[in-house]
C-alpha cells in the first residue's frame, strides 16, 4: 500500500507539472509578472528582490536534498551525478544570485523595486513541486541498470547544460552591471543581447534542454516544457517593453528570446 501511494503521488505530481504549462502561457500573455521592469502596485505587500529570490528558490536545494535521501538509488553514482548537475544550477540561483542582487541594491538603493510576496509564494510552491518530481525520479524511479547509453547521453547533455548555465550567468552579469551604473533602465548590449532582448532567458531554456537530455525522462522533459511556457511569454513582454520605452533607439533586428526566429 505504501509503495502504491508513493507511485500515485509521483504520477500525479508529474502530471501536474505538464498540466500547469498551458495555463501559465495564457496567463503570461495577458498579465505580466509584476516585478523588475514590470513592477506595479496592486499585488499586495512586497519584499526585497534578493530576499524573494533566496526564499522562493530555497526548495530547489533543501527540499531536493531531503527527498533524495529517501530514494533507492541514493548511493548510485549515476543518480549522484544527476543530482550534482541539478544542484549546480540551483545553488547558484538560491545563494549566489540573491547575494549579487543584494550587493547591487546596497550600492544603488534607487534601483530597487519591491517583489510581491504573492509572486514569490507562487514560485515557492512551483519549486516544491518541481523539486519533488526531479529529485524523486533521479533518486528512486530512474532505471539506471538497463540504460547502457547513460554516460554518453550524460556527457552530451552536460555540455549543453553547462554551456547554457555559463551563458545564462554571463547574461545576468550584463544586466546587473547596468543596474550598478544607476540612472534607470538601459538597453542591454554585448554578448547574445545583440541578437535577443532576453539572452538570459534563452540560455536558461538551453540549460533545461540539456537537463532533459541528461535525464532522458518524462520528468526532465516536463521541466523543460514548463521553462519554455514560463520564459518565452515573459521574454515577449520584455521585448515589447524595450521597444515602447526606447523607441527608435532600440535595435529592430533583435528578437525576443530565440535568435533569428522569435
Amino acid at each position: 500500500m505504501k509503495n502504491w501511494s508513493d507511485q500515485s503521488l509521483y504520477k500525479y505530481s508529474l502530471l501536474s507539472l505538464y498540466l500547469i504549462g498551458p495555463p501559465t502561457i495564457v496567463a503570461l500573455l495577458f498579465i505580466q509578472a509584476p516585478y523588475g521592469k514590470h513592477h506595479r502596485p496592486g499585488w499586495g505587500p512586497s519584499i526585497s528582490p534578493w530576499l524573494a529570490w533566496l526564499l522562493m528558490e530555497s526548495p530547489t536545494v533543501f527540499f531536493t536534498l531531503f527527498i533524495y535521501t529517501f530514494g533507492q538509488h541514493r548511493s548510485n553514482p549515476r543518480s549522484l551525478a544527476l543530482l550534482s548537475v541539478f544542484l549546480l544550477h540551483y545553488v547558484h540561483r538560491t545563494c549566489i544570485y540573491p547575494l549579487r542582487l543584494r550587493k547591487t541594491v546596497s550600492s544603488n538603493p534607487k534601483t530597487a523595486t519591491g517583489f510581491p510576496i504573492t509572486i514569490a509564494l507562487n514560485a515557492f510552491v512551483f519549486n516544491l513541486l518541481n523539486s519533488y518530481v526531479q529529485a524523486r525520479w533521479v533518486s528512486h524511479y530512474g532505471d539506471y541498470e538497463q540504460d547502457q547509453w547513460f554516460w554518453w547521453r550524460f556527457t552530451g547533455g552536460l555540455v549543453v547544460f553547462v554551456t547554457g548555465m555559463v551563458m545564462n550567468v554571463k547574461s545576468d552579469l550584463i544586466l546587473v552591471s547596468l543596474k550598478n551604473q544607476g540612472g534607470g533602465y538601459k538597453i542591454p548590449k554585448g554578448g547574445w543581447f545583440e541578437l535577443v532582448s532576453c539572452a538570459n532567458y534563452f540560455w536558461e531554456i538551453v540549460e533545461w534542454l540539456g537537463w532533459a537530455v541528461i535525464t532522458w525522462s518524462w520528468a526532465g522533459f516536463a521541466f523543460f516544457l514548463y521553462t519554455c511556457a514560463n520564459l518565452i511569454p515573459r521574454a515577449r513582454a520584455n521585448h515589447k517593453w524595450y521597444l515602447e520605452k526606447f523607441g527608435e533607439d532600440y535595435p529592430r533586428e533583435r528578437k525576443s528570446v530565440i535568435p533569428f526566429l522569435y
